[in-house]
């Protein structure tokens, strides 16, 4: 016999249900008992034996993997410059200036596009661009070096 609780809409219920034979169930609910007729249920299919997969011959010794080349470093910045770093992680998507242009404070040096949106990378004081360490469609990190100023 089994025996359930039920709560149907705010009503509590206990039932207890004992099969008598094929196709005769007794439900008892809060107390009072029920003689059913019930179907079947369709047996689910049985699971196919798996069959253990064949063993694998040994592959022959691998050549050995050809080694991974050490990332290249950022271009060194020019001594004596002021470093325009990237305020967060993103994609350059234009560079305006070019080396050895002069530059106002707020002028645009780049845009870079982070969470969908546009940031402009502007100048933090009057100078020549002495170096362009990046180029548009490249991917930086923050604090990556974008451009030296002098």
């Amino acid at each position: 016999m089994k025996e359930f609780a039920f709560k149907i809409n705010g009503a509590e219920y206990k039932c207890a249900v004992e099969e008598l034979e094929a196709g005769k169930t007794r439900v008892t609910v809060n107390g009072k008992v029920y003689e059913v007729e019930t179907e079947a249920a369709a047996a689910p299919a049985p699971k196919p034996a798996a069959k253990p997969a064949p063993a694998a011959p040994k592959p022959a010794a691998a050549p050995a993997a050809p080694k991974a080349e050490a990332p290249k470093p950022a271009a060194a910045p020019a001594a004596g410059g002021i470093q325009v770093k990237s305020p967060l992680p993103g994609s350059v998507i234009k560079v305006l200036v070019s080396e050895g242009q002069a530059v106002k404070k707020g002028d645009t040096l780049l845009t870079l596009e982070s969470m969908k949106m546009e940031n402009a990378i502007m100048a933090e004081q009057d100078g020549t661009v002495k170096q362009i360490a990046v180029a548009a469609g490249q991917n930086v990190m923050q604090d990556d070096l974008l451009i030296v100023l002098g």
